[in-house]
Order: C-alpha cells, then sequence, then structure tokens
C-alpha cells in the first residue's frame, strides 16, 4: 500500500536568487519510520515572483506515523549564486493531516539541514530521543557559529564574527541626508522646544522630577522666579520642577578633532512645569562643581549667553544620547539578547519563535557600526566630543548606571516620577505598546508555561538568561553595582516581563532613540556633535562671533552629512510575513496582537493631527521590529 505524501516548498526570494539552477534532497522522518531521500529543484519556478512554491510528491510504501522532523541535504547549484533561502516545507499526509516545518534559513552548502515539526516544544517536554539528540545538535551548532567577544574591554560583549552568517546580512545602502524639519530649524532657539526635546526628542531618558536640589546646583528662588508669585520650594511640592544632569560626562577626556582640542560639558538644567503644562528651562549650570568660574546661567541673561548655554546642553545631550541611550541601551543590548539566543534556544523553542523577529538584522548593523562608526577611523571617534578615549568612559559609567528598571518603560517613568506629566508622548505611546507586547507575551507563553516549575525547569531557558546575565552584565560587578538583572527565572511573570523588555528594547525603545536623528540632528546646531571652545566662565562675554567659533567647523559637519549607513527593508511591529507558530492558539494570540498595534497606530495618527510637532516615532506602524538601521 502507497503513503504517498504532498510536499510543498515555500521559496522567498527573487528572479536573480531563483533563476539559475538549484537542487536539494528531503527525507521525511517520522515516529514509524523515514522517506527515501527525493530530490527536488528550482528548474521549473516561474522566472518572476518574489515568493513561490514547489509542489512534488514524496512515495513511502511504508506509514512512517506522526512526522517530527525533516531532513535537507545534497546542496547543489551553478557556482557563485545566492543562497536558496526557503520560507517552510508543509508536508500532507494520505489521511490528509497537515504537517508544517518553519524554515527561514538560507541553504548555500552541502550538509544535513534539520527541521523539526512548527509545534513549539519546551524541552523538558520532550519525549523521542532522536528528537533530543537533534535539538541538542541544533544548539552545538549554533554555538560553534555564533560566537562571543569584548569589542571593548568592559562593555557588553558582541558576535565574534568578522564575516556574517548568510541570514544575518543585508546589503542596501543609502544616503544620510539633511532632512532639515522646518520646525526644527524655525523653533531650535524657542526655550519651549528645547524643553520639549527632554519628553519628546530623541533622549527622553535624562529627565527626572525632584524634590530638592542637589547641592552642586545652588539656585536661588530670586534667580528663577524673580515677580515673587512663585517659589522653588513651591513648586516641588506642586511637582513642577524637573533636572537633568549630565554627571556622567564630569571630567570625560575629551576629543581632538583636526589637531584642535575640543570640549564637552557636564551640564545640569533645572526645568519648570509652568501653568501652560510648558516644560521651560529656568537655570542652566555647565559644570558640574559650582564655583565663580562656574556661572548659572538664567533666561533672564542677554540673548546670547542664554542661547549659548543651551548650545552646551545640547552637545552633551548628543553625545551621551548617542552612546548612552542609543549605542549601549538598544544595539549593544540588543546584540546579546540576538547572539544569546541563537547559542541557546533552538528553532522549536516558544522564547525563541517570539523573539526571532526582533533580532533581524542587528549583528549586520553593529558590526557594520563597529567597522565603520566606533572604530578608531570611525566617524563617530573622529567627528564628536566623545570619540575616543571619552567613548570608552561614558560607556563604562553609562553600563554601571544601568539598571533592570531603566530598561522597563513602567518601572523606568515610575521611578523618575514622570507618571503625570502632560504632552509626554514618548511615555503614553510607550507605555500602551508596553502593555501590548507583554499581553501578547503573557497570553503565548502561558500556552506553553502551564506552572512556574515548566520555567524553572526549562534548562534551554535558564542557560539562555544566564548568558545573558555573563555576557551583557557581569561586567557591572566590577563597579561594584547590581543591575537588577535577573540572572534565572523563577516564575512565569519574571519570565514574560524579561521577554517583553527584550521586546520592547529591540523594537520600540530603538525607535524612539534612533528615528528621529535626521529630524532633530538635521539641523546641526540643534544637536552638535562637539564644542571647539571651553565653556564660559563669566556672563557677559558672549556675541554671534563667539558661538560662531564654539560650534563645529564645516568639516566636522560635512563628514556627518555624507555618512553612510546600513539598512534594512522596513518590518514594522505589525509585520508577521515571516511565520514562526503553527498552532492554533498563538496563532490567534499573533492576530490580536496586530489588531491592537493598528488601533494604537491609528489613535496615535489621530493625536498627532493636532499637535504642532507630530510624535511618530512609536506608531506601531513606523516602528522596526528590530534594531536594524
Amino acid at each position: 500500500m502507497s503513503n504517498d505524501y504532498k510536499v510543498t516548498i515555500f521559496i522567498e526570494g527573487n528572479v536573480y536568487s531563483l533563476s539559475l539552477y538549484k537542487s536539494l534532497n528531503i527525507t521525511l522522518k517520522g515516529t514509524k519510520n523515514k522517506s527515501e531521500p527525493t530530490s527536488y529543484s528550482n528548474w521549473n519556478l516561474p522566472f518572476f515572483g518574489k515568493n513561490v512554491s514547489i509542489k512534488f510528491t514524496v512515495k513511502c510504501s511504508d506509514d512512517l506515523g506522526h512526522l517530527v522532523n525533516i531532513k535537507l541535504d545534497k546542496y547543489w547549484s551553478f557556482p557563485f549564486q545566492k543562497p536558496w533561502y526557503h520560507e517552510k516545507v508543509v508536508v500532507v499526509s494520505k489521511l490528509g493531516t497537515v504537517y508544517t516545518f518553519p524554515i527561514h534559513h538560507s541553504i548555500s552548502e552541502d550538509k544535513e539541514h534539520f527541521f523539526r515539526e512548527g509545534k513549539a516544544m519546551l524541552p523538558q517536554k520532550e519525549t523521542i530521543t532522536e528528537v533530543i539528540s537533534l535539538r541538542e545538535k541544533e544548539l552545538n551548532n549554533q554555538k560553534e557559529i555564533y560566537g562571543w567577544k569584548a569589542f571593548i574591554a568592559g562593555m557588553p560583549h558582541c558576535l565574534k564574527a568578522e564575516v556574517l552568517p548568510l541570514d544575518e546580512t543585508f546589503s542596501l545602502y543609502k544616503d544620510v541626508q539633511l532632512l532639515i524639519k522646518s520646525y526644527v530649524m524655525q523653533n531650535w532657539k524657542e526655550d519651549s522646544f528645547f524643553g520639549s526635546q527632554f519628553l519628546n526628542g530623541l533622549n527622553p531618558m535624562m529627565i527626572r522630577r525632584i524634590e530638592s536640589l542637589p547641592d552642586k546646583f545652588p539656585v536661588k528662588n530670586h534667580m528663577v522666579f524673580p515677580d515673587g508669585n512663585d517659589t522653588l520650594g513651591s513648586e516641588m511640592e506642586k511637582g513642577n520642577i524637573f533636572l537633568c544632569d549630565y554627571s556622567i560626562l564630569d571630567g570625560v577626556e575629551a576629543n581632538t578633532i583636526n589637531d584642535k582640542q575640543q570640549y564637552l560639558t557636564a551640564p545640569l538644567v533645572l526645568l519648570h512645569k509652568n501653568h501652560n503644562d510648558e516644560m521651560m528651562p529656568i537655570a542652566i549650570q555647565l559644570k558640574q562643581k559650582p564655583g565663580e568660574d562656574n556661572p548659572i546661567f538664567l533666561p533672564s541673561d542677554s540673548e546670547l549667553d542664554w542661547l549659548l548655554a543651551k548650545l552646551y546642553v545640547r552637545s552633551a545631550d548628543f553625545n551621551l544620547h548617542e552612546l548612552n541611550s542609543h549605542l549601549l541601551r538598544t544595539h549593544l543590548l540588543a546584540e546579546v539578547f540576538a547572539v544569546a539566543l541563537k547559542r541557546n534556544l533552538p528553532r522549536v523553542h516558544p522564547v525563541f519563535k517570539i523573539l526571532i523577529r526582533h533580532t533581524r538584522y542587528t549583528l549586520q548593523i553593529n558590526l557594520n557600526a563597529r567597522q565603520s562608526l566606533i572604530s578608531e577611523n570611525g566617524v563617530f571617534t573622529k567627528f564628536t566630543a566623545s570619540g575616543g578615549n571619552g567613548m570608552v568612559t561614558i560607556l563604562e559609567r553609562s553600563l554601571s548606571n544601568l539598571t533592570y528598571k531603566s530598561l522597563c518603560i513602567p518601572d523606568d517613568i515610575k521611578e523618575r516620577g514622570l507618571e503625570d506629566v502632560k504632552n509626554f508622548h514618548y511615555r503614553d505611546d510607550g507605555l500602551k505598546l508596553w502593555d501590548i507586547m507583554h499581553s501578547f507575551v503573557k497570553d503565548t507563553l502561558s500556552y506553553y508555561y502551564k506552572d512556574d516549575s515548566d520555567v524553572e525547569n526549562d534548562k534551554e531557558l535558564q542557560e539562555w538568561i544566564q548568558e545573558i546575565f555573563e555576557h551583557g552584565f557581569l561586567m557591572m560587578q566590577v563597579f561594584l553595582q547590581s543591575s537588577g538583572i535577573p540572572q534565572k527565572f523563577k516564575t512565569k511573570q519574571e519570565l514574560f516581563k524579561f521577554v517583553t523588555m527584550v521586546m520592547f528594547t529591540c523594537s520600540a525603545q530603538h525607535a524612539a532613540v534612533n528615528s528621529g536623528q535626521l529630524d532633530f540632528y538635521g539641523w546641526m546646531p540643534n544637536g552638535p556633535s562637539t564644542m571647539e571652545e571651553p565653556p564660559p566662565t563669566k556672563k557677559n562675554t558672549v556675541d554671534e562671533a563667539t558661538i560662531l567659533k564654539t560650534l563645529p567647523d564645516m568639516e566636522t559637519i560635512k563628514s556627518f552629512a555624507e555618512t553612510k549607513c546600513l539598512f534594512s527593508p522596513q518590518i514594522s511591529l505589525p509585520d508577521f510575513k515571516r511565520k514562526y507558530f503553527t498552532e492554533n492558539i498563538p496563532c490567534e494570540n499573533i492576530l490580536n496582537f496586530q489588531k491592537n498595534l493598528r488601533k494604537l497606530s491609528k489613535k496615535i495618527q489621530k493625536r498627532n493631527e493636532g499637535l504642532d510637532l507630530p510624535y511618530t516615532y512609536l506608531d506601531p506602524e513606523k516602528v522596526e521590529n528590530s534594531v536594524s538601521i
């Protein structure tokens, strides 16, 4: 009796990668038996089209039982052809049982490739010896491919590779244009715009509500409330006083650019939420230690004194934003999450299936950054105040101050006392996104983890979090700091929160600190990469010539304007074209997740219609689902 199986191979690619001859063998393996190898090729594929399929029959004399895996091998191709990317394989038995094998892998070499049937499975639930062995073999192979190394001593580790695995690469380039938004050009001098950027600009991570002034910032009532209607004490009691403290930059060795010494300040910025709910700067001190040579600049000072003080703040914010909020807290951590995921969780693991889409192209963009941006001759190293030795110092200090709470937006907003600040779109959109993500993660992982013991007994999961801690955060022990990052999972709730944090960091948080760079930094005075003169030690010494002499020179500006950057085709949060789950309930959760994301997107777009400066960076339809640019 014949036991034929109808096989469909789904191929992702284009005419250039499909048109020349390629072939593979497929072997079906079931609980009772396995098929003979059957060859298939792309010879009869349509010449045009991006996503195509190959259909054929695998003939078997015996019943294979329940299909558990497939093997692809005997790869052959015309020389110098692009890899053959397989999306999935669908097999239908004689009785109509459908088996789906997610592949999502480029095949370009003649070796055995094993793929499991799509149902996600925790390691402790496995019962078939051969399948357990294949699971271990997959992880051992991944650990050989995805090794660790230290790019900068004391920093989170990165991938040990000069040439990336095929599926981690992209090769599209674009020029970074100076897309100067008219609003930024027209309003960069305005105090209201200056203050609003601490909430809805590129770096909403600095501002916090305060109940008392630090001793190092001796602001007096008459300085900031000269009319006497308000006082610092009364406004702090009302929750209207905020501080941005750039102490991480204190004493950092500033760069030398074109043989000229550069300058980087460590300012303190006092902000007041006024009666119109505007966040207004009311005092700026450019160095941490108070003294006669460190004046406190005020809006009542001369226009140019006050403007120059704000320019030093914008330059300090640029440097700390790029190294701390952007590079460390998104790019470097995302790479730790990505490498640990590939090394410790097999494709069949439910956490892998959730997070793999949030690691796409991260290794490529980070490798490019290490080669062209933060390398010895990289653009950032050569043309910013914090380039060179300063960069290492800032990264070390930033890592020592990093906490788990600061990576989880609900905890971070609460800890900084920002729950009720009006017109705070980063917070409003970010919290909604976090909740939507957490709900999806909880509903999906609860399908596999029935109780806390399932989490504790998942060896692969525990090794994953342990590697993240060891290669991302263990070096913090040098600073005798505890980040609060978990080293193991004891409960489902701990797991749900951590997976949500990884998803949020690699998508929404990166979008918040990355996507607006051309908008806010395209107009150089709003984000000078360096300052070429020391900060003023006295008031009433600034004129227009002083400001022009202090801002970056044309060669520095031009170097950033001509920067090339890698980018990937935009894949937004609601995009699930690559399907990793096959069970009904997780697939239904994905549909609900997409629905909630699109609903939030519409609300954000409607709100933005009424804003002079729309906040679009956390619109789910615009958020890249991974750190890929």
